[in-house]
Formats: C-alpha cells, structure tokens, sequence
C-alpha cells in the first residue's frame, strides 16, 4: 500500500466528488461503478476518473468481477486516516442518508447487477 501522507490524502479528499464516494464506500464497505453512478447521478468516465485518483491516493483498492469493478477501502490504513473519515462522515451525514436511499432503491446486489449494471 501507497504511504498516505497527510497533505496527498487531504488535496486527494478535497475534492467533493471523491470525498463522497469514499465516505459511500466506507458506509457500504464495497460498491460497483455502476452502483455509484447511479447514486451520484454522474456520468461512469466522471466517477471512474475520481475512482483511479483515489486508487493512486492509495485510498481505495478494486477488485474485478467479470464486466463490474468493485471499491472497498485499502486494508491497514493508519488510525488518523479512519478518524478523518469519521469526522467527515459526521458532516455529510444527511447526504450519505439520501445516496443510501438511492442504493436501497436499486435492490439487491444480484438484482442491481441485472438491472443496473
């Protein structure tokens, strides 16, 4: 894993689009592409673009399936870096309600995979 430096990881997380994908990801603790441009209303080469700038951040890690690429955060990130988070949670808390919804009105996984995806 990437060292996470603190003013990277800040300048990669300032940009809002990346912030909420990976706060999305912390609460879901893994999600599709096509599961986050359905809930961000962005278009796929938009969301994928912050996608691999979080992935070179060392933020993210993905794993293949097939067609569909899934996000999860990177394992063993330093305690600093989960307290970040948390506190940026705290301050988009109604904001990840509603993108929650957004993924709750897709169904389940299998059913998103045919339907979405």
């Amino acid at each position: 894993m990437t060292l996470l430096e603190p003013a990277r990881l800040l300048k990669c997380l300032g940009d809002e689009t990346r912030l909420t994908l990976t706060l999305l990801i912390r609460k879901e603790e893994e999600l599709c592409v096509c599961e986050m441009t359905h809930t961000l209303k962005e278009s796929q080469p938009k969301v994928s673009r912050h996608l691999a700038q979080l992935r070179t951040c060392g933020l993210l890690n993905d794993r293949r399936d097939g067609q569909w690429v899934y996000y999860r955060l990177s394992e063993g990130m330093p305690e600093w870096v989960g307290e970040l988070l948390q506190a940026a949670e705290k301050g988009y808390a109604e904001r990840l309600v509603v993108l929650q919804h957004r993924l709750t009105d897709m169904g389940n996984r299998p059913d998103r995979r045919l339907a979405m995806c």
